[in-house]
């Protein structure tokens, strides 16, 4: 009876050992091959093989391990896909907690107001960790890709910071900032001034992203727009630089001539009334709003002062006295 009850005695206290080691492993920082260790856990893998993928990522110790603190606390299943990164002093606990929060590594792409659809797919080229699918495809392909065939891309991205995974695809993103353009601008319309000589969102759009090219001083944004509103309710074209500018594509050098403003092209607004095909680049929210709620004033014109704010006149007299004393130095 006696060698039963040591025998018994002989695996608790084994057992309790192997829980403590176990406990002290768990609370133990892991060794790392480097100060840091990144890990991308595809949708659908399983937990051995996560165990495995950071193993042979560079955290110095045994998968199975690994694998079975996963399985024994519960939560093997409730690991999330993403990018990941631990630093030394991680904690096999630490490590499980980041992937069960979903705790990624982010990466950011900003798109600017004011920026063409040029910009933009630099700026996805120059993405750090960012999946190039749209590289080798022309315009139509992405919007194709985008569930929007047919529909040209200038303009229809909302410009703003998105955070992405490392390895998310660009078109990915490019969905995301293609429908917080859909939700602003549908807000926006649906909220807009009466009156407004602009037949449908679209006119909203192309109107907004003229205002957002054309605006030196966010405190002039509003009377901007209202000049080009005003315009149009009296037939005045546009006469806006950027859309000529914009016209010129790839050609313009910087410096805009007479010749320029002569050259019919459909985004020339010199020598053809109303609003261009198509938006000339991406316009903001503060654009946006100010496009559909313009300043209550009757200005045709304005000049830039010079140091980004710009005068605004009712007439072309005072326009010219303007012109005479910013410009011209008169």
């Amino acid at each position: 009876m006696k060698w039963l009850v040591r025998a018994l005695l002989a695996v608790l206290l084994i057992a309790a050992l192997a829980a403590g080691a176990v406990w002290q492993w768990l609370r133990s920082p892991l060794s790392l091959a480097a100060a840091s260790v990144e890990l991308s856990v595809e949708p659908g893998t399983n937990p051995a093989d996560v165990a495995r993928a950071w193993v042979g990522a560079g955290v110095q110790t045994d998968a199975r391990y690994l694998y079975q603190w996963f399985k024994w606390s519960g939560r093997a299943k409730q690991i999330r896909a993403g990018s990941y990164e631990v630093h030394a002093g991680v904690t096999p606990g630490e490590l499980l907690d980041k992937m069960v929060r979903g705790d990624e590594v982010l990466e950011q792409l900003r798109l600017i107001e004011g920026w063409n659809w040029r910009q933009v797919r630099a700026a996805l080229a120059a993405a750090p960790a960012l999946k190039a699918r749209t590289a080798q495809m022309s315009d139509a392909e992405v919007m194709a890709a985008l569930g929007e065939p047919g529909l040209l891309p200038e303009g229809r991205f909302f410009p703003d910071t998105y955070a992405y995974s490392r390895g998310v695809s660009d078109l990915t993103v490019l969905k995301r900032a293609r429908a917080a353009m859909q939700r602003r601008l549908t807000a926006a319309w649906a909220a807009r001034a009466p009156e407004l000589p602009l037949k449908s969102a679209e006119e909203a759009l192309i109107l907004a992203s003229i205002v957002e090219k054309e605006t030196g001083a966010a405190a002039d944004r509003s009377r901007v727009a209202a000049v080009f509103v005003n315009r149009l309710r009296v037939g005045m074209p546009l006469q806006t630089d950027p859309t000529v500018i914009y016209g010129l594509g790839e050609a313009f050098d910087g410096n805009l001539r007479k010749r320029d403003l002569q050259a019919d092209t459909p985004f020339n607004t010199y020598t053809r009334g109303g609003l261009p095909p198509t938006p000339i680049a991406m316009p903001g929210q503060a654009s946006l709003q100010a496009t559909l709620h313009p300043a209550p004033v009757k200005s045709l014109y304005f000049v830039s002062r010079g140091d980004g704010s710009s005068e605004f006149s009712e007439d072309l007299t005072a326009h010219n006295r303007a012109v005479n004393k910013y410009i011209r130095g008169k």
